[in-house]
């Protein structure tokens, strides 16, 4: 706290301004020095209510050693001073002793005795200033179940009797009583119990995410595994990180170790890797050890023991370490509240847990399904094997002369082979063999560099591509093999030139970042570098000799791709010509040698180039020949991706059936080729794009996280996320709420995401699309805050000011919605500051009309300026919209804006205000036909302005005349569904006549 409160003012406004922050020991910290400061001044007030929230702090910070010793002086000056306590304060002061009560039973040091004379003391003084006894009954059960002595008894005595207003909430209750079915093995008594609670009827600050940890198991038993997973990531949100729930952590965790997601509990387990260090009460320790040991109990027994996991501070753990280290610290904790109890309850009831078997052997938890294959820290899998792995040959030489063997014909399984050389070459004592067929070990470690250099390649490191492309030259040449260098520099010439311009893509659109993008300064340079590439290589090709037939055909085929990657950069349609010569030489070279795979990579250049050009039907025709040659003479591996190809040909073309039908053959016969070769990711991200135009929405979405695996798998961390974020951002538009924030939150956690490293953009993005999902979900307060900080850093993007006039106005609508309409002002003038640089028309008119129906709806007639200031803004960026001959994808601008103006005018009682404005959004639309949809619209503005009129105004006739004729339009039309409000309406003015 920078300076001391210096008056009572000053300190209840920052005992507010604390109350808002999360519990933790930033909010301890700063209530113990506001104590400090309340203790200066001589009344009493400010220190009881110091001393209240200091003792909400340590509750709920998970510090029960110390809530009891602020109590005690709350206590002190309610004895001594009665008078300093409204009826307010002195309701918090009884209700605390229930605070109490469970701190005490937290702490193992208490003696029992001294827990049953702290429900007599509670007990006296209920009784002496006339309340209910229902709460102290409620603390003598908890005592009962914590000890595991006449619960029953107990649970009769408390929950018998008559509810009072310092009896918990409604949810807690319902809370207690299930978990006292639960314990009596009654699951299903339990879930019935519970049902208020996980239906969301029943809520405060902890339920539902303290009954949803506990009914998870039970869910689960009685075969309810959708509901228990979509409880899971919902409850999942509402304890992670919190030191006063830390039990609820253990319990998700616990039920991830027994649903095969165990790798996802690791995950969950390093999210709160702070609740080692932060939770002081030593029963919500113990609750939440016992489940951090069943699941790494549960991923030892998998044979993954030395997996790192997150842990106790000051040093790292793995799985089994950290597994010793819980298990001993529990098992000391269980043993000493059994020793201050005379029972063995806990360590019975921690032992059943631990005892337990899996009950689901998978269940899919998440979008990201992953493994604990996938959570070792190794590098990425760069390159995966077959779903049949090719027999690799035992000797060293037959493994090098398969691997060449199978490179020269471009064969997908000549990866596996580099993969099993590299392994072996770098081993400790590996021996080259001396032979003349296998040659120096100088050419296998070249050979070896231009396969990683075309991993990279594929990955799109060209940078790495190309300098490892050199490097295999120059040893190839040390190898006495010139031909090998040239086509090595031929590939680290074509990687040079598509090395590109560092820029970010824009966020905030809704559409994820799909690379460095191609500004208008950057193309000419970018067709300049290919161009010098290709001439480059025709000298290289023209000044090389001895080269193989293989070897000439893959150096014309760069020659090619240069030249059509010229062609994509710059959509010249005088660069087409070039392009179809080079790939003349290479399919006629290729041909006379008899090379099937440059054959097939001839035609596949043909066709991109066609399609790049424009011309689609003879794209497709040369598809369609490559797939019949493909078909009758190989090679096999490149009919996936021919398929693919006449399948995004199709998606051109608005036939996304057929598409659908190509890429479903491509994903049958990619199973017999390694994902890499044949870009599976691609076939499945392309799938998704199909199963969307088709309205195939969770087909899409399961075909989008495949690719991002896929991705993932590869190395391909860039692509992957883009994949998740479109998968997240789908999730949201299917309304999978808890779904989307799941994935984004497990993509956020990456090491590699949280630094920023793929993209600073791609990762805005990530977090935009959490903070709708937060905001979908009304997780308000968590919303805003991502909201604020993505404005505040978006606020610096020069090059994207569009995008930051979006999350701007998104921010502007959630801090209205909490009633800041001053700061709403504020970020929607700088979203009107950046749209005035880089419009963003139809999100700006969206949002500042949505500013205006908020104040309007929550101010009245004294929201009513600055409703309609909102409104004027709209309105000129509607006008800047017709001006710019933008057209809107969802309501017309103006007829929006015109039916806002008397939606504002309604709230504010100006009612001939809005009968005009609505008057007018009645003619701009204009009579509705057959096929219009505008339909809805159009009936919704006869609606209003006829309550308006009828109800408001009193004027029924003409209301009733208008609702006629528009009922009459409507059904003559055939839009039935649409009438139905304005007869409800009509019946309901005429029966008030």
């Amino acid at each position: 706290m920078p300076t001391a409160p210096q008056t009572t003012d000053e300190l209840y406004e920052a005992l507010q301004a604390n109350q808002r922050r999360p519990y933790g020991r930033t909010r301890t910290v700063t209530a113990e020095e506001l104590v400090d400061a309340a203790e200066r001044f001589e009344e009493s007030l400010p220190l009881v209510r110091a001393l209240l929230e200091l003792q909400e702090a340590y509750t709920y910070g998970s510090e029960p050693r110390k809530s009891p010793v602020v109590f005690a002086r709350l206590r002190t000056l309610f004895d001594e001073q009665p008078d300093a306590f409204d009826e307010n304060l002195r309701h918090l002061v009884f209700w605390r002793f229930k605070w109490v009560a469970a701190a005490l039973r937290a702490l193992p040091e208490i003696p029992l005795t001294s827990l049953r004379q702290w429900l007599t003391e509670m007990r006296e003084r209920y009784e002496k200033a006339g309340l209910g006894l229902q709460p102290y009954y409620g603390q003598a059960y908890r005592l009962a179940a914590h000890v595991g002595e006449d619960e029953a008894l107990a649970f009769e005595l408390w929950a018998g009797r008559t509810r009072t207003r310092l009896s918990d909430c409604e949810a807690c209750e319902i809370g207690e009583r299930a978990l006292y079915h639960l314990a009596a093995g009654d699951d299903e008594r339990a879930l019935g119990t519970w049902e208020p609670v996980l239906a969301g009827k029943e809520s405060c600050q902890e339920e539902p995410a303290r009954s949803i940890a506990h009914a998870l198991l039970p869910l689960l038993r009685a075969g309810h595994t959708d509901r228990a997973r979509e409880l899971h990531l919902a409850g999942y949100r509402g304890c992670r990180r919190n030191p006063s729930m830390p039990g609820e952590v253990g319990r998700h965790l616990e039920f991830c170790a027994l649903t095969g997601n165990e790798a996802r509990g690791l995950e969950l387990l390093a999210e709160n890797r702070n609740l080692f260090d932060e939770v002081d009460s030593p029963l919500e320790l113990l609750d939440f050890l016992t489940g951090v040991e069943v699941l790494l109990r549960r991923v030892e027994q998998l044979g993954h023991g030395e997996l790192p996991a997150a842990g106790f501070p000051g040093r790292t753990w793995t799985v089994g370490g950290l597994r010793a280290e819980v298990h001993g610290r529990a098992d000391d904790l269980a043993a000493r509240f059994d020793a201050r109890n005379g029972t063995t309850a806990h360590t019975e009831r921690r032992s059943t847990r631990l005892d337990r078997a899996p009950l689901l052997e998978a269940l899919e938890l998440t979008l990201r399904t992953r493994h604990l294959d996938e959570v070792a820290p190794a590098a990425p899998v760069v390159a995966p094997a077959a779903r049949t792995a090719p027999d690799l040959p035992e000797p060293l030489p037959e493994l090098i002369a398969r691997a060449r063997a199978l490179d020269e014909r471009g064969h997908p399984d000549a990866r596996a082979c580099w993969t099993e050389l590299r392994t072996r070459v770098t081993a400790r004592g590996y021996t080259h063999p001396d032979e003349p067929a296998v040659g120096p070990l100088a050419r296998l470690r070249a050979d070896l560099l231009a396969d990683e250099a075309s991993r990279l390649g594929e990955r799109d490191d060209f940078t790495g591509a190309a300098a490892l492309y050199e490097e295999a030259a120059g040893l190839y040449d040390d190898a006495g093999t010139p031909a090998h260098a040239a086509l090595a520099r031929a590939h680290a010439l074509l990687a040079t030139a598509e090395i590109p311009p560092r820029t970010s893509a824009p966020a905030g659109s809704g559409t994820t970042p799909q690379g460095p993008a191609d500004g208008a300064d950057d193309t000419p340079a970018e067709v300049a570098a290919l161009t010098a590439a290709h001439a480059a290589m025709v000298r290289l090709h023209a000044e090389s000799s001895g080269l193989a037939p293989y070897q000439e055909a893959r150096l014309l085929r760069l020659r090619a791709t240069a030249l059509g990657l010229r062609l994509q950069a710059s959509g010249s349609d005088g660069h087409v010509a070039a392009v179809l010569d080079e790939i003349g030489l290479l399919h006629d070279f290729a041909t006379r040698h008899d090379v099937p795979g440059q054959i097939a990579g001839a035609l596949i250049l043909r066709a991109s180039t066609f399609a790049i050009s424009g011309d689609l039907p003879a794209a497709v025709a040369e598809t369609d020949a490559l797939l019949d040659r493909l078909n009758a003479h190989g090679p096999a591996w490149h009919l996936p991706r021919a398929l693919g190809l006449r399948a995004r040909l199709r998606l051109g073309a608005q036939d996304a059936e057929g598409a659908h039908a190509d890429l479903g053959e491509a994903l049958r016969l990619a199973a017999d080729w390694p994902a890499d070769a044949v870009d599976t990711a691609r076939l499945h991200g392309d799938l998704a794009e199909a199963c969307l135009r088709l309205g195939r929405p969770d087909e899409a979405l399961r075909h989008l996280t495949r690719s991002a695996e896929l991705n993932l798998r590869r190395g391909d961390r860039f692509d992957a996320y883009c994949a998740y974020s479109n998968a997240a951002t789908l999730s949201l538009d299917l309304g999978r709420v808890e779904d989307c924030i799941a994935l984004l939150d497990s993509l956020l956690a990456e090491p590699d995401i949280a630094a920023g490293e793929p993209n600073d953009r791609l990762v805005a993005q990530l977090r935009l699309t959490r903070a709708r999902a937060l905001r979908a979900g009304e997780d308000l307060k968590a919303a805003t805050a991502e909201f604020l900080a993505l404005a505040a850093e978006s606020a610096g993007w020069d090059d994207d000011p569009g995008s930051h006039a979006v999350i701007a106005a998104e921010t502007a609508v959630l801090l209205a919605e909490a009633d800041e309409f001053g700061r709403a002002r504020e970020a929607a003038d700088q979203a009107l500051a950046a749209h005035a640089r880089d419009p963003r028309h139809e999100a700006l008119s969206n949002c500042l009309r949505e500013l205006a129906r908020l104040q309007a709806r929550q101010q009245g007639a004294d929201g009513l300026a600055g409703a309609l200031a909102f409104l004027a803004d709209a309105g000129r960026v509607a006008d800047g919209a017709r001006t710019a001959g933008y057209e809107a994808h969802g309501r017309s601008l103006d007829s929006a804006l015109a039916y806002e103006y008397g939606r504002v005018h309604a709230y504010a009682d100006a009612y001939e205000e809005a009968l005009a404005a609505l008057e007018k959004a009645l003619a701009l639309l204009g009579e509705p036909g057959p096929d219009s949809d505008r339909a809805g619209e159009w009936a919704e503005c006869v609606r209003f302005a006829a309550a308006m009129e009828g109800i408001y105004l009193e004027r029924p006739a003409p209301a009733l005349a208008r609702l006629d004729a528009a009922v009459s339009r409507l059904t003559a039309l055939g839009h039935t569904d649409e009438t139905e409000p304005l007869t409800s309406l009509a019946g309901r003015l005429r029966d008030e006549e």
